[in-house]
Parts: C-alpha cells; sequence; structure tokens
C-alpha cells in the first residue's frame, strides 16, 4: 500500500483552518501522513492546531520565509511515497479523493497525477465560483500557458528527490515552476483524474489586481528562464487568458 502525505502550511488563518483539517482526516485512505506547518500565527490558529495535534505526523510553528519556505519544511519531513499539497484555505470534495488518487497512481503506474478544482464563495462554499476542469495531459500545452491547479497535483516523493522542492527565488509562481520543470523539462510521467478533488476558497493574491497579475507575469517568465526552457511566443498572454473559461463551466 502506497502512503501520502499531505502538507499544509497556515499562516494566520483561524477562520478557514480547521474545515481544511477535517476534510484531512476524514479522508477515508488509511494510510496518511498529515504534515502541518504553520508560521507563527497569532490570531488563534494554534488554539485550533492544538485539538488536532494528535492528527498530525509532523508538525512545526516558527516564522518562515513565505509560503514556499513553508511548503519546503514540510517536503523535508514528509516520507510518504507520494505527496500532496492542501493549502489553508482548500478542502477536498469529499471523503474518498485520496482514495481515487493513490488508485490512478497504482493503476496507470505514473510519476504525477492531477484533477479539477473549484473555486466556491470564501463564506457559502456550496456556491462555486469558477471550474477549472484541466482537461487530459499534452506537453505541447505548457506552451499555451496551461497548467494544472497545483493543489490537484500530485507526485511521486521520487520527483522531488530527483528533480528539487520549491524555488524560493519566486513569490507567486514556484508551484507553477515546479510543475513546469517536472512535467514539461523532465518529462515526469503523468495522467488526469477527470473530477473535482480540490474546493478553493476565492482570494488567490496573484490574482488581486492588475498589477498582482503583471507581477505574476513575470514570474510566469523567470519560471521558464531559471530552467532554461523557451516558451511560445505567446505563452504569457494565453496563460491568463486561459483562465477566462473557467468562468463559463457548468456548475456542478
Amino acid at each position: 500500500m502506497l502512503k501520502i502525505s499531505i502538507i499544509t502550511v497556515c499562516y494566520n488563518s483561524a477562520d478557514t483552518i480547521e474545515n481544511t483539517i477535517k476534510s484531512v482526516i476524514s479522508q477515508d485512505y488509511p494510510d496518511i501522513e498529515y504534515v502541518l506547518i504553520d508560521g507563527g500565527s497569532t490570531d488563534g490558529t494554534l488554539a485550533i492546531l492544538d485539538k488536532y495535534r494528535s492528527s498530525f505526523a509532523k508538525f512545526i510553528s516558527e516564522k518562515d520565509n513565505g509560503i514556499y519556505d513553508a511548503l519546503n519544511k514540510g517536503l523535508a519531513l514528509a516520507t510518504g511515497d507520494i505527496i500532496g499539497i492542501l493549502h489553508a484555505d482548500d478542502f477536498y470534495e469529499s471523503s474518498s479523493i485520496l482514495s481515487d488518487v493513490i488508485k490512478t497512481f497504482t493503476e496507470k503506474e505514473v510519476d504525477c497525477v492531477y484533477g479539477d478544482l473549484q473555486y466556491v464563495d470564501r463564506v457559502d462554499t456550496a456556491l462555486v465560483k469558477r471550474n477549472w476542469v484541466s482537461g487530459h495531459y499534452k506537453k505541447e500545452n505548457f506552451l499555451k500557458g496551461w497548467m494544472p491547479p497545483h493543489p490537484s497535483f500530485f507526485a511521486k516523493k521520487s520527483c522531488y528527490e530527483k528533480f528539487g522542492n520549491f524555488s524560493t527565488q519566486l513569490k507567486t509562481a514556484a508551484d507553477y515552476e515546479l510543475m513546469l520543470r517536472f512535467l514539461f523539462k523532465h518529462n515526469c510521467s503523468v495522467t488526469y483524474l477527470p473530477k473535482v478533488l480540490v474546493k478553493m476558497r476565492v482570494g488567490g493574491k496573484s490574482n488581486v489586481s492588475i498589477m498582482n497579475r503583471v507581477k505574476a507575469n513575470r514570474e510566469d517568465k523567470k519560471a521558464w528562464q531559471i530552467n532554461g526552457l523557451s516558451p511560445g511566443m505567446f505563452t504569457f498572454i494565453r496563460k491568463p487568458l486561459s483562465k477566462v473559461g473557467q468562468f463559463f463551466h457548468n456548475k456542478m
């Protein structure tokens, strides 16, 4: 049986972290290692984490240098065959998600698995705002601005061991860079699990304003540069435009 490590990082997330934790510990897969990295919260998050301390295989609460530094701390502690990331605003769509993911790894014999994601209202999580339907993998789609939603992306620990962790050179696009590195540069084998795996509350940092989108676009370019890769002529124009269709998918 494959062991799966789920890493959650949080900082002052008292309004959402309990929902995230419950979605992990309610999973029906029997071999889950839950790694929780807190950045030294001061808003009541730690009181919530204390309630669930026995559910964490590994736990750290200390100041960090940003989300990707915190994720790398989690990766250093994770011992599972498969690694998934679930952020403090996110939760799994159902209690069988990790079982479905592991089944896909086993049946397809791949290095990575990804699925779909729904953006939901921050308060009323039954209200779907956007549907991110990833579609089947084609390497050339990266040149068209495509990427899978990172919270729905699972990879073998061996991929991290061979090709590295999150780049702390980047502030908002290290998840994009990591998937670009694993899938496009190093050709890790991957398959698509066509179902919603994760629900994410709206309000991501990189899309809050036009200026943040411009900054994110610069980081996307850097993700290609630090890997010595050449993007397509319109990759960085098509990447944000590719998200427009998420608003028009039928609500699930």
